[in-house]
């Protein structure tokens, strides 16, 4: 069993910086692939992120390839540095945890485990 819990969220300007981290309990943390998605009001949830269980590969949706950087430290913290931001990239983000440790799927439904969300407001 994994729990996870984001912070990290708030209101920046456009072209502003956030970091968020996820902070991870369980023992299996560190064999599990960890994934960042986002949703915005009306939309359904996307995928920003993932980085596998030895954090040698990263992968990240065409939207925020070159802005956001995914990182984890196995002292069950991840984390999700997100530079340039943009007025699209408002929602709420969660960490979702997949116990497959070389996942590379982009789907939210093959990730097991799941925070509760903080909310990222970009203003233009």
């Amino acid at each position: 069993q994994v729990q996870l819990v984001e912070s990290g969220g708030g209101l920046v300007q456009a072209g502003g910086s956030l970091r968020l981290s996820c902070a991870a309990s369980g023992r299996a943390f560190s064999r599990y692939t960890m994934g960042w998605f986002r949703q915005a009001p009306g939309k359904e949830r996307e995928f920003a992120a993932a980085i596998n269980w030895s954090a040698d590969s990263t992968y990240y949706a065409d939207s925020v390839k070159g802005r956001f950087t995914i990182s984890r430290d196995n002292a069950k913290t991840v984390s999700l540095q997100m530079n340039g931001l943009k007025f699209e990239d408002t929602g709420v983000y969660y960490c979702a945890a997949d116990r497959n440790p070389f996942s590379r799927s982009r789907n939210p439904a093959d990730y097991e485990y799941w925070g509760q969300g903080t909310q990222v407001t970009v203003s233009t």
